[in-house]
């Protein structure tokens, strides 16, 4: 009977194609007749070539690309959790709704908040859930708030955030590394909304003026949101509360043992003071007697932002971490600020320049500038650090550092792998300018045109030559 039905609907649908579009059959599309086996031996060699954080070191400044543990990933793929349906009924899915109801009152006591949402599913998407919520605060009381400011140290979403949200930007320059308290006193009045901040900033500098900051915003009513990107240096020493923060986003695939990077997967949790609790997404997951419900009776609620409830497995390994850290968590902020100054000095013992010097938390800058005599870019030793087998820093970001190069140690990395570290950026300032510039030597991809891949890109096999 199946089969009867199957072969009415093909002829059904064959009835509807063009007799020109027939060419779309598999026997007619061009692609190589390889073996199974040389199919297997290709995509195997193609990991071997994959580098991760599993590979070696890997300082990627501002995103916290850490070792993580593999337990983790087992506790994602337990079958209960693994085959689970977001449109199953909420009576079977309880232990999931009670993770999740836990996790949000975990992320409370560590950021001082007093609510979340789990919903987002990326730091950026966490900002712009941030924004909506700011925008709606202020509608609701009737007043007319067209900006949002940001440092030129920001992280290059915050205005995108804020400008996707309907929001006018105001940029304010830097002083010493930090906010310039005179520059935000001059445009804060009372047609602003918030001021994104990070802290510590994505120079690694903590503002010791944050205080400060908050009084200045509070003065005419406006917010402080917490870009939370740099978390992992601050954990169980303070709070974005105690800081005068109102609301918060926080990355869990970089602070809490997701592996982060190609693209996803991602979550980015807001946090919000209680006066902004009743504008987060719905559903909120709620709590009655014994039982987790997911409630969506929020009237002042900006609604869904996410397709469904946030992304779940990336929930369960944030659980897990910071179940399974404790207390711990603590150490893991120290042993982060530890390896960066470390590395930061000695670096700097080795002839670099570091902007801006002084005690820095989980991340340091350093500028290549002094390179440009030789005819050197950040760019150059970043592809030559590929031959040493280390992944290099971000580059040119922030702006406000010429030449700049943002190394992130992470707390997983042993003093052997900082030295091996400072000693191949040693050697590298030492070498031919002309061994740098056509760097990498080693591997399988040379150094790639990055014009023409933009003008010219190939994007599948055909493109060959």
């Amino acid at each position: 009977m199946m089969a009867r039905y199957n072969e009415l609907l093909l002829n059904e649908i064959e009835e509807d194609l063009p007799e020109e579009d027939f060419d779309i059959e598999r026997k007619n599309l061009a692609i190589p007749n390889i073996s199974r086996h040389r199919i297997m031996k290709h995509f195997l060699r193609l990991s071997q070539m994959n580098y991760g954080v599993d590979t070696n070191f890997y300082p990627l400044g501002s995103c916290t690309m850490k070792y993580n543990p593999k337990l983790l990933e087992r506790i994602a793929k337990i079958d209960k959790i693994k085959h689970i349906h977001p449109l199953q009924d909420e009576s079977t899915v309880q232990g999931c709704l009670e993770l999740m109801y836990k996790l949000e009152k975990l992320l409370c006591r560590l950021t001082g908040m007093d609510a979340f949402t789990l919903q987002p599913a990326a730091g950026a998407h966490g900002e712009f859930t941030g924004m909506l919520i700011t925008r709606a605060y202020f509608e609701d009381r009737g007043e007319k708030r067209q900006s949002v400011i940001v440092p030129d140290s920001a992280h290059g979403t915050n205005p995108a955030s804020a400008k996707m949200a309907g929001f006018n930007v105001i940029e304010i320059p830097s002083k010493d590394g930090m906010v310039d308290i005179d520059a935000l006193e001059s445009v804060v009045d009372e047609s602003v909304a918030a001021f994104m901040l990070t802290n510590p900033n994505t120079l690694g500098i903590f503002e010791k003026d944050i205080v400060k900051i908050s009084k200045i915003l509070k003065s005419v009513g406006a917010l402080l949101y917490y870009d939370g990107a740099n978390m992992n240096a601050i954990m169980g020493k303070t709070t974005p509360a105690k800081m005068g923060f109102d609301i918060v986003h926080l990355n869990l695939h970089k602070t809490f043992a997701t592996p982060h990077g190609g693209g996803g997967p991602g979550a980015g949790p807001v946090g919000v003071r209680d006066f902004l609790e009743p504008y987060l997404p719905v559903p909120r997951v709620v709590k009655d007697s014994d039982t987790y419900k997911l409630r969506y009776d929020f009237p002042k609620s900006i609604g869904k932002i996410g397709m469904f409830y946030g992304n779940f497995a990336v929930l369960v390994k944030a659980y897990a971490y910071i179940r399974m850290k404790g207390k711990e968590l603590e150490k893991v902020a120290e042993k982060a600020v530890l390896n960066s100054n470390y590395l930061m000095e000695k670096l700097r013992s080795y002839g670099f320049d570091v902007p801006y010097y002084g005690r820095r938390m989980h991340e340091f800058v350093i500028s290549l500038e002094k390179f440009k005599e030789k005819g050197l870019r950040a760019i150059d030793f970043a592809k030559r650090l590929l031959d040493y087998g280390i992944h290099p820093p971000t580059i040119y970001f922030p702006l406000i550092v010429n030449e700049a190069f943002m190394i992130e140690p992470t707390e997983d990395a042993d003093a052997t792998t900082l030295n091996e570290f400072a000693d191949a950026m040693k050697k590298i300032a030492m070498e031919q300018p002309e061994l740098l510039k056509e760097a990498p030597h080693t591997m399988p991809v040379k150094r790639v045109n990055e014009v023409m891949a933009a003008k010219q890109p190939k994007l599948t096999w055909k493109d060959l030559d």
